[in-house]
């Protein structure tokens, strides 16, 4: 639940971010007709995001249990850990220069008459965004499914979405009513480190599969065995594995991939969150 949580808010914040910084505009200058594009655009994009992951979700699941799943599982593990680093890096990067290229855009739109412009614009943000939330979230529910998956155990997942979702909705009400003057950059930088722990745990869980279908047959010695303490399949231990990947018996291999990606990607996002601002950047 709080994976899916943490995921759904970060990815539901940028999203109506940038919907709440169209409208903003939109208003500023006048143009509140062109809310109704604006909105058409995000109702496809979160349409065509359910119908894709919803088919996705349940295509996969008629090969539970064989190759073709584990084939799936890994490919999702290793893309959702890719997307999770690169927007991580990519919004540090445009963070500051977001509102300004939105207007640039929007007044472009608006200076040529094109009305699917605005729709256009906030169907490939809400897009974006969905599209990744739902490879994230399909990582989730087949990591869990190797754990003592039950209905419940999915609903909390799904709850844990949805909560996400109404909080980032809420805050994407404040931002607009305040004229999108809400800072947001401790926000970003800790769940940055956060979504990078998950992305840790998901390589982990990419390179225990690898070892179990033999594509890869080196670093396969069992570090440790804790699950007489804390076991992956218990509640706590679930907690932990969705959080920061954690393993009962993890191998070499899985614990060499975990500490060089969190050191290697961690340590240079707190780096360049420290990077003082250059000069021409203010204002």
């Amino acid at each position: 639940m709080i994976p899916t949580f943490v995921i759904f808010l970060r990815e539901g914040i940028e999203a109506s971010m940038i919907v709440a910084i169209l409208l903003a505009y939109l208003k500023r200058l006048g143009q509140t007709r062109h809310f109704r594009d604006v909105f058409l655009g995000v109702g496809a994009a979160l349409v065509l995001t359910l119908v894709g992951g919803l088919g996705a979700y349940f295509a996969i699941s008629q090969y539970s249990g064989s190759r073709v799943q584990t084939y799936f599982e890994t490919a999702t593990y290793l893309v959702a850990a890719g997307f999770l680093t690169a927007m991580t890096f990519w919004m540090h990067k445009h963070a500051r220069t977001m509102t300004q290229e939105l207007q640039a855009r929007s007044d472009q739109a608006l200076t040529r008459g094109n009305r699917w412009g605005l729709g256009l614009l906030s169907f490939q943000a809400v897009g974006r965004e969905g599209l990744e939330t739902m490879v994230f979230t399909l990582a989730i529910l087949f990591a869990n499914s190797h754990q003592a998956a039950t209905p419940v155990h999915g609903n909390l997942v799904l709850a844990g979405g949805a909560l996400g979702l109404l909080v980032a909705l809420a805050l994407a009400v404040a931002m607009y009513r305040l004229g999108t003057k809400i800072n947001l950059k401790v926000f970003f930088r800790v769940l940055g480190v956060a979504l990078m722990l998950f992305a840790a745990g998901l390589l982990a869980d990419a390179m225990e599969n690898f070892q179990q279908l033999g594509w890869i047959k080196i670093g396969s010695h069992v570090l440790w065995n804790t699950s007489g303490f804390m076991s992956e399949s218990s509640n706590l231990g679930d907690v932990f594995h969705s959080l920061i990947g954690y393993a009962d018996q993890p191998t070499v291999l899985q614990g060499l991939v975990w500490v060089a990606y969190v050191a290697v990607s961690v340590g240079i996002f707190v780096v360049l969150s420290r990077k003082p601002r250059s000069p021409h950047l203010k204002g």
